[in-house]
């Protein structure tokens, strides 16, 4: 018996790693993919316990597929496919970098919004 396999454009949008397949797709033939040190191509059979690595600059963001499915599912049912296995040090490097996005506004955009003001009362607390 063979392991069932999934494309990796379609794997990716079906565990909701991507909004659209197409994204997905394009993800991959950006280099922003890869398994197993290797970029992937869109068509690449993704199967049980492959390691996928995703670029969100500057870290990788890495998932451990748990079973393989053919259909999108819900949210609260992805847990059940992947799992993700990235070191939290790395988490914490994104984390910090998000919010100094939210800090940096571009000059001449407006006052902020109520929404920005208790961000930043937030993150100054």
């Amino acid at each position: 018996m063979t392991n069932p396999t999934e494309r990796a454009d379609k794997f990716l949008w079906s565990v909701r790693l991507y909004k659209t397949r197409n994204k997905a797709a394009e993800a991959c033939k950006k280099k922003l993919v890869s398994i197993e040190d290797s970029f992937l191509k869109p068509s690449r059979p993704v199967q049980f316990g492959d390691e996928i690595k995703i670029k969100h600059p500057p870290v990788f963001r890495i998932y451990k597929v748990k079973q393989i499915l053919h259909n999108r599912v819900g949210a609260k049912l992805v847990e059940n496919y992947i799992e993700e296995i990235t070191p939290w040090e790395y988490l914490d490097i994104l984390d910090v970098i998000n919010k100094n996005v939210a800090l940096n506004r571009e000059r001449g955009t407006g006052r902020p919004t109520k929404k920005d003001r208790r961000d930043l009362q937030n993150f100054f607390e």
